[in-house]
């Protein structure tokens, strides 16, 4: 039987830091992500692909708040929706030109995928992510009356929109997400962690202003899947202890437990290695069987058990 595996991009892979974010570029950078994606592709895997999305849904968001007294709002919800299919149809083209060139014969698709979150979920009373422009006192108070927004001031910036950051839960999509990765075709989905919906009480689905992690969402889809292994590419080439002191210390192999100990005495900061430790955790634990953290860089060498940081059950 062939692996199930799924691939998380990091934002860097797509648009790095400190480089002009234009199409031309995110192009360039998306092909050579994909080195690492082909990896998993020669030895026969079935896969999901996620990415990151902030420059991307900044961008889009950005252009929709200078747009506002010429062209009608769009809610953050449709700006993630946007990025979803602007950049799966990047990487789905960007991966289809690689299987030619290989001359390997499989189908790439990208699904706009939407994701349950749990509408009372504690970070809706408290929202943290920073969305958008600064603005003025005087600004924000007219776009927090005229769009329902929710907005916090930082000192010396100004004020600026914030939305929260629910948990995922499911993804709407995946019985088809399955079928298809089950027959071979490779799946781009839960671009930017996905468009956050909660099920009312009458059954159906509503969107609402919000962002989800990439990396939990990436864990939330593997499980769904029923994928065996999770590959969560970033910017540092192995998850450390002591990140950044003179005692720092890689890890190249751990058990979940080790791990989640780890996690207690607080080596792994929210803002940055927290979730996708968080995201390893929650899938070695719902049935999974392996999950990597690495490079992007180390990830087109070679993707495999002993690349990285390598977690098991």
């Amino acid at each position: 039987m062939n692996r199930t595996a799924v691939v998380a991009l990091g934002g860097n892979a797509i648009s790095p830091k400190g480089e002009e974010d234009t199409i031309y570029n995110q192009f360039t950078n998306t092909r050579k992500s994909l080195k690492a994606v082909m990896n998993l592709i020669r030895d026969n895997y079935h896969l999901a692909i996620t990415h990151g999305n902030g420059p991307q849904v900044g961008n889009a968001f950005l252009r929709m708040e200078l747009s506002l007294n010429k062209a009608p709002f769009l809610p953050l919800g449709i700006c993630v929706a946007d990025t979803e299919g602007g950049m799966g149809y990047m990487i789905e083209q960007s991966l289809q030109n690689a299987l030619i060139r290989e001359n390997i014969q499989r189908d790439v698709v990208s699904i706009i995928t939407q994701v349950v979150v749990d509408a009372d979920d504690p970070s809706i009373q408290n929202p943290t992510k920073f969305i958008g422009q600064w603005y003025s006192g005087e600004e924000i108070r007219e776009l927090v009356k005229k769009y329902n927004w929710q907005a916090k001031e930082v000192e010396a910036k100004g004020w600026r929109q914030v939305v929260p950051s629910p948990i995922p839960r499911r993804i709407v999509n995946q019985h088809a997400i399955k079928a298809l990765v089950d027959k071979g075709i490779i799946v781009i989905a839960a671009g930017g962690g996905g468009i956050p919906v909660y099920i009312m009480k009458n059954g159906l689905y509503e969107g609402f202003d919000a962002v989800i992690d990439k990396d939990l969402a990436s864990a939330v889809l593997a499980s769904d899947i029923k994928a065996q292994e999770l590959y969560i590419l970033t910017n540092i080439e192995k998850v450390a202890i002591n990140f950044g002191k003179s005692d720092e210390k890689p890890i190249d192999r751990i058990s979940v437990d080790d791990l989640k100990k780890l996690q207690s005495e607080g080596h792994f900061t929210p803002g940055s290695m927290g979730p996708k430790i968080q995201a390893a955790i929650n899938f070695i634990e719902s049935g999974g069987k392996l999950v990597i953290i690495t490079s992007l860089e180390s990830a087109l060498e070679t993707l495999h058990e002993g690349c990285g940081t390598t977690i098991i059950p």
